[in-house]
């Protein structure tokens, strides 16, 4: 029990010393640290001070009571960015500079290739750079493309592998044929398919007629049309689909179309090698018309009953209302799978227009916030004709 006691003895001041640490870092203040009596040395100090910069005051630039603040000084925030690498883990670093661009007022020093260079890029950052593209000087652009391009090489190493493999199985099975192989036959299909030849005395079903899976090959080319919205709002939405659309695009037995818009449709299909150059292509903002884009894709399709057409929008429609949802009414009456995804990003659900996702539920194409990692499973079951993989908070 001594040793027990003695051990206790020796843990308790540590633990509790690292408790009002840890409320001195929240609390920030002056040396006292509003009460906890608590004074910070070293790392801890230069950590302290570059919270503070942020989250100190009243969070404006030039007013924080625990250090002044970051001002709008390029070397000044160069210096914090450089201070928060330090101290923070990278996904830390990632929500600071979000919340530093946003308090601060901050996106007008990245059009400077040295606070490029020092920043932690992420698909916020990247969506921040392209509402910024037009007001870019010459100057930051091939950085800002550096930055852009380092954040879409890991997205792809990230989703494609698994998205091709997704999707190839689902583009397998799509394919059904009647004389196939025994380990290709689909049982379930089969097996409804011939339920009224069920014979009674041996309790079972002899099927007439074999369905079984074909392979990619045999399949008829699937066509995928990614239309997206552009506001403002939709950034992060814009970078994950333009990622996917490459990676639709890289396999031979989908033919991929990616359309983006605001009151304007842009088609941007043939930029789809390179999903920076989609990026770049884009121009985050400005109004929205869903109608007039959903008009465009609808004249591209060829073969309704091998197409999907996946409309990723907060559906804040400044268009035709009535006619937008007509549309959609008429591509899945002629056979086109259609999707819609109220944001494909990994922050959940976005502030959108209930009232119309509720009218596309109403025709069968139920509006969803979908992450990166479920789309290929959407994807998959849109190309297989079977129920999306809905959340249950969807319209």
């Amino acid at each position: 029990m001594g040793d027990a006691n003695s051990a206790t003895a020796e843990i308790e001041p540590d633990s509790a010393d690292e408790r009002l640490r840890r409320w001195r870092l929240v609390l920030g203040g002056e040396s006292g640290g509003e009460g906890t009596g608590r004074a910070l040395g070293g790392a801890d100090a230069g950590m302290d001070a570059a919270l503070g910069a942020l989250y100190g005051g009243d969070g404006k630039s030039g007013d924080m009571s625990r250090t002044g603040g970051l001002g709008a000084s390029a070397p000044g925030v160069a210096r914090w960015l450089g201070d928060i690498r330090t101290y923070f883990p990278a996904s830390v670093v990632q929500v600071m500079q979000r919340d530093a661009i946003d308090r601060l007022g901050l996106a007008a020093l990245l059009l400077e290739p040295e606070m490029l260079e020092a920043v932690e890029a992420d698909v916020h950052l990247v969506g921040t750079l392209l509402s910024l593209n037009k007001a870019m000087p010459e100057t930051t652009r091939s950085t800002a493309r550096a930055v852009v391009r380092k954040v879409v090489e890991d997205l792809e190493k990230r989703l494609a592998t698994r998205t091709r493999a997704t999707l190839t199985g689902a583009l397998d099975r799509s394919a059904r044929v009647n004389r196939p192989r025994h380990h290709d036959i689909d049982w379930n299909r089969t097996i409804r398919a011939n339920l009224k030849h069920y014979v009674p005395e041996y309790r079972t079903v002899v099927p007439e007629r074999l369905i079984g899976y074909g392979r990619a090959a045999q399949a008829v080319k699937k066509e995928v049309i990614l239309c997206i919205d552009q506001s403002g709002s939709m950034a992060s939405s814009v970078v994950y689909a333009s990622v996917f659309g490459a990676v639709l695009a890289s396999m031979r037995s989908l033919a991929t179309r990616l359309v983006v818009f605001d009151t304007a449709v842009v088609d941007l299909t043939e930029e789809l090698a390179d999903p920076v150059d989609v990026l770049f292509g884009t121009q985050l903002g400005g109004g929205t018309d869903i109608n007039r884009a959903l008009a465009y894709c609808q004249s591209r399709v060829t073969r309704p009953a091998d197409t999907i057409v996946v409309l990723i929008s907060d559906l804040y429609e400044g268009g035709i209302r009535n006619e937008m949802l007509a549309r959609v009414a008429a591509m899945k009456a002629s056979g086109v799978q259609f999707v819609t995804l109220l944001a494909l990003s990994d922050e959940g659900a976005p502030a959108y227009d209930h009232e119309h996702a509720a009218a596309l539920a109403a025709l069968g194409a139920p509006a969803f916030a979908c992450t990166p990692d479920l789309f290929p499973e959407v994807m998959a079951a849109a190309m297989e004709k079977r129920p999306l993989p809905v959340p249950e908070t969807a319209a």
